[in-house]
């Protein structure tokens, strides 16, 4: 059994997977319903309707973004490996 605790336990795979976790789940709302995705960060959610702006009113262009967010998270997701 390893020792999670300690020095072994591989803190940085964890977050390169958390991260890819959270862009391909992203990437796949986007990608399915991105009107709902778009809008749900649109008013007052702490500066990210900064983000959306370019999404807004332009499905085509979402789901893209949603395909290119599925791709680049499994790459990183990828790069994730055990040490």
């Amino acid at each position: 059994m390893s020792d999670e605790t300690g020095s072994g336990a591989n803190w940085t795979g964890r977050a390169v997977e958390m991260a890819a976790v959270f862009m391909i789940g992203d990437g796949l709302l986007g990608l399915l319903q991105p009107r709902r995705h778009v809008e749900l960060w649109e008013e007052k959610a702490a500066g990210t309707e900064v983000l959306v702006a370019p999404f807004r009113g332009k499905p085509g262009r979402r789901r893209l973004y949603g395909i290119a967010q599925i791709a680049a998270g499994l790459a990183l997701a990828a790069t994730a490996r055990k040490k």
